[in-house]
């Protein structure tokens, strides 16, 4: 899930301590009407999922619809031998009663795992990187959800792939630390 309100970067995470003042860390706020765009994405080594639009917020119904109907076809023709791994993150519509007994109906096909160690944020600061960069900004959600599509499109597949690759090291750091904060 990639909650992105119109001229509003929440990016904290990208920014150093020093730069908080930094006229490049500065982000403009509307006082109203500003809106949202909210997409929900999935990736694989292999490949990029598409996009999928989310209106308003995503409640359980609507991401058990987004599992059902998007996700769960996609891993049964990647995995048929239900050997493929699927990682939320920790939306609070992923913990919901509905959503549990589905993918307890289909433990077969493939296997949930921790939502702690999420690689998918990754990429969505690549996409928050890529439209911070554009000149001009888009001003609209028409123009924003644009830029989002676009950006998702633009991620290469190398950063997606060393995202996969990189979860032993990711699971060694977080066990090191016995489940304390890592560099992940």
């Amino acid at each position: 899930m990639f909650p992105v309100a119109s001229c509003r970067w929440q990016s904290e995470s990208l920014r150093k301590q020093h730069e908080s003042m930094h006229p490049t860390c500065m982000s403009t706020t509307l006082q109203a009407g500003g809106g949202s765009v909210m997409v929900w994405g999935m990736f694989s080594w292999h490949d990029l999922g598409s996009l999928i639009h989310v209106e308003q917020r995503l409640t359980s119904t609507a991401y058990l619809s987004i599992i059902a109907d998007q996700v769960h076809p996609i891993m049964l023709m990647a995995y048929p031998n239900g050997d493929g791994f699927f990682q939320q993150d920790n939306g609070p519509c992923h913990g919901a009663r509905i959503v549990q007994e589905w993918f307890q109906e289909h433990e077969g096909d493939f296997t949930t795992k921790s939502p702690d160690l999420n690689p998918i944020e990754h990429l969505w600061d690549e996409v928050k990187r890529a439209i911070r960069q554009l000149v001009p900004q888009p001003s609209n959600l028409t123009e924003l959800d644009s830029a989002i599509h676009q950006a998702w499109c633009q991620i290469p597949h190398i950063t997606f792939q060393h995202l996969v690759e990189s979860m032993p090291r990711r699971i060694a750091a977080v066990l090191k630390a016995k489940g304390g904060p890592a560099k992940y």
